[in-house]
């Protein structure tokens, strides 16, 4: 057998970036075999069910990022919460490349991507309010203003990535992760 020409790691980085910028709609397969650099019959061969098959792949591995740098993170016992909350927002800032990148659950969640993708971009922003939701329980705040905050931090991340894009200036986002600090302090 023949030495794959991408490794996992890099195809999915690769069509990642495509359906954050393009959407699932947007996402051409010729686009996405740019991207990657494999011809459409490679794409296939690595994703017999098409195009949803590597949106799914890059769900799932985001969804795997995520769980394993910001949740655990938040969730982390042995760390003061003011350490959990600088580490996980150091996390989100890789993982949005300072504000430069677009969310993937935004992207997915246009026209019939949300409908495909539906239940796991809802159970992802679910993961997303508990875990903040846990950490403003450890920091000693009521069940509900916990969840008001994590509300808050998930609305604030989503609107600055969108803001900082549609601005062409990462300072929005970066500034609200210095203010989603200080909603925690």
């Amino acid at each position: 057998m023949r030495p794959q020409k991408i490794q996992d790691g890099e195809l999915l980085a690769a069509l990642s970036d495509v359906f954050r910028n393009k959407g699932y709609e947007g996402a051409s397969l010729k686009e996405l075999s740019e991207a990657t650099g494999l011809q459409k019959a490679s794409l296939y061969h690595r994703f017999p069910n098409g195009k949803k098959e590597m949106a799914e792949a890059v769900l799932n591995e985001m969804d795997q990022w995520v769980t394993q740098n910001i949740f655990k993170t938040l969730e982390q016992e042995g760390i003061t919460p003011t350490i959990k909350l600088k580490n996980s927002l150091d996390q989100i800032s890789k993982l949005y490349n300072g504000g430069k990148d677009n969310c993937i659950f935004r992207a997915l969640s246009m026209q019939e991507g949300f409908d495909l993708f539906h239940d796991v971009i809802t159970k992802g922003f679910a993961g997303w309010l508990k875990s903040f939701k846990s950490l403003g329980l450890s920091m000693g705040q009521s069940d509900q203003l916990a969840e008001k905050n994590a509300i808050q931090t998930l609305i604030d991340i989503q609107g600055s990535l969108m803001l900082s894009k549609a601005m062409q200036d990462t300072i929005i986002f970066k500034n609200t992760l210095k203010q989603i600090e200080e909603r925690y302090s």
